[in-house]
Formats: structure tokens, sequence, C-alpha cells
């Protein structure tokens, strides 16, 4: 049977097997189930499945995944949160979700829903969000984070709720089950802070693109993570030195908004 001939068979338009065939396009269950019943191999159906969900779980488009909005992505992440014992994350670029204040979650969302064109929830997924960060209060949970500073300077909200924002970092940096280090710009790197990336216990590991999130599930692609986060860890400050850092940057943006004149100047 040719290609041709199984689109007709299927009424499906001839390109949509071509496109299948060389992965410019991701097949639908029931594409499967169609193509395996049209080509008599029912037998590799489950496994053809099988493989598809595996596909989905390793990278799950935003588009698909925020097709209902980020409260549902939010809460989708909870469940996974709940399963969790230890948490491991470099963001080079912005707070984690986890310790943002609602102020600087809401501009996450609103430019997330202006890049990815998705439903329009920010204040339901902030609640979410909100809500999520109770786990750090949680004895059985741990938590290790290392950002760069240029995660603290980054223009991605107003100063005012980027002041709020670093207020946070300070307090969170206290709890007993929270591990925040900083990375500052005159620290010479053991490795390159090419992304971000999460770590779920030492089984699963998550990174963001504009595109799609990746979950990577194999042992040899865990560990190098694994191995990329200690040196990245090794190289950052804590503690009173690592708030001393986030006092600078506070300090910096804070005089700088000082210098801008009032409505009555």
């Amino acid at each position: 049977m040719t290609g041709k001939q199984l689109a007709e068979s299927l009424s499906w338009p001839p390109s949509k097997v071509s496109k299948l065939e060389n992965g410019r396009q991701t097949p639908t269950a029931e594409d499967i189930r169609d193509w395996t019943e049209a080509t008599g191999g029912e037998a590799r159906t489950e496994a053809l499945l099988t493989s598809l969900h595996t596909l989905d779980l390793q990278y799950a488009q935003w588009q698909r995944q925020l097709k209902a909005g980020f409260a549902s992505h939010q809460n989708s992440i909870a469940r996974l949160d709940a399963r969790t014992r230890f948490f491991r994350a470099f963001e080079p670029t912005v707070v984690p979700g986890l310790l943002q204040t609602a102020g600087y979650a809401r501009e996450r969302f609103t430019q997330g829903i202006t890049t990815l064109n998705v439903p329009h929830d920010v204040d339901e997924a902030v609640r979410v969000r909100t809500q999520r960060q109770e786990i750090l209060y949680r004895p059985d949970k741990r938590f290790h984070f290392v950002l760069t500073e240029a995660a603290l300077r980054f223009r991605l909200c107003t100063p005012d709720v980027m002041l709020g924002q670093l207020d946070r970092l300070i307090s969170l940096s206290t709890l007993p089950n929270v591990k925040l280090g900083i990375i500052g710009f005159e620290t010479p790197y053991a490795v390159a802070p090419w992304h971000g990336f999460w770590i779920l216990d030492h089984d699963r590991v998550m990174v963001e693109t504009y595109s799609a999130e990746l979950n990577l599930a194999q042992p040899s692609e865990v560990k190098l993570y694994g191995t990329a986060f200690e040196r990245l860890a090794a190289v950052a400050t804590y503690g009173r030195a690592a708030r001393a850092l986030i006092t600078r940057v506070i300090d910096d943006l804070s005089s700088e908004v000082a210098e801008v004149p009032g409505d009555g100047e």
C-alpha cells in the first residue's frame, strides 16, 4: 500500500501520511489506531500508543498543556509537588514559581498569556500558585534553589513589584528546609548557566522552553543535570552572604526608583 492509498482509505489529506512518517506531525491516539487497522498492524497498536504517551510526557507543548489555562496547569504541578520530597532548581533569569510573590507571579502569567495566546485566567493562576507555596513550610519537604544575580536584576516587572519580590527572597531564605544560593556576577562558573531546570527527587528533570515543557527521566540525563546542579550550587553564596547580595540589589533598585521624579515635580 502506498502512502497515497493509505490516506485515501482513511479519508486523510494526502500530505498527512508523509508528515507522520517524517516526523513533521505528531499522531493522535486515533491516528495510530486508524493506521494500524488499515495496514493490518493491530498487534502493534498498544506499543505505539505507549510510545506516544511517553513522547507526550517528554515533550509537552505549551499550547496543548495550557489549552485550559494556566490555573489548570498549576493544579497539575501541585499534584506533582505532593509526590516530591526533594526539590532542586536552578534559574538564571527568573525567580522560581515557588518563591514568587503574587505580584511577580501575575507579571509572569500575563507575559505567558501574551506570548502563547492561551486562555486569560491570571487571577486563578496566581491563586493556585500562591496556594502551592504552602509546601515550603512542610518539614517533610526539602528545597535547594540556586539563582544568578541576573535573575534578581532583570526587568521582568515594575520596580515596586521587584522590590517586594526581593524582600520575600530574604524572608524565605531563613526557612529551615529552604537553601537559597545566589551566584554573583563576579563569580567564575564551573559550568555554563545555559538554561533553568528543576530536578524532582532523583528521577525527573523539568526544563521549560518557549514552546514546550521537557520532562527528562533517563537515568543518564538525570545524573548529568544533577552533576550540573552541584557545580552551579558549589559557586553560589548562601546565608548571610546571599542575603547581603540581595540587599545590595534592593539598595541599587531603591536608589534608582528614588531618582525618578514624582507627579508633582
